[in-house]
């Protein structure tokens, strides 16, 4: 760890550098699956803007819990089964996993097969359910 304190204090341009770099390849990969939207502000983009729930995650996790109205279409079968969502590509969609980690390869698939407002849910389910907010279990 002295190490790296040392480097970055002997080579400022090049750990400036890096940082822009690390930066600005973190904001174009957000950009291209979609922008984060917090529990609270999903929730006024259903009741507001009618915006659907694209729910991603396993049969297994599904069946855990889901938020009302979601669509589930696993992540392994989303490349097959898109064509089920054709009718929300110009409607808000809202991408639910587990942790939020996986939505963002999902929002990805969807942008580039033409859906044009593409959202993740910020901490996936588990921030849902943290908040304590309601879900629909079997």
């Amino acid at each position: 760890m002295e190490k790296i304190f040392e480097f970055i204090s002997n080579h400022p341009v090049l750990a400036s550098g890096w940082l822009v770099t690390l930066a600005v390849l973190l904001w174009t990969e957000q950009r291209k699956s979609g922008r984060s939207v917090s529990p609270a502000e999903a929730t006024r983009l259903i009741n507001k803007e009618s915006a659907a729930l694209l729910d991603i995650r396993t049969k297994k996790e599904w069946d855990t819990g889901y938020i009302a109205n979601s669509r589930h279409i696993p992540f392994a079968e989303l490349d097959k089964r898109i064509i089920e969502l054709e009718k929300l590509k110009d409607k808000p969609v809202i991408i639910v996993c587990n942790l939020g980690q996986t939505a963002g390869s999902a929002g990805k698939t969807l942008k580039a097969n033409g859906f044009t407002e593409v959202m993740r849910l910020a901490g996936g389910i588990t921030e849902w359910k943290a908040q304590h907010l309601p879900i629909v279990k079997k």
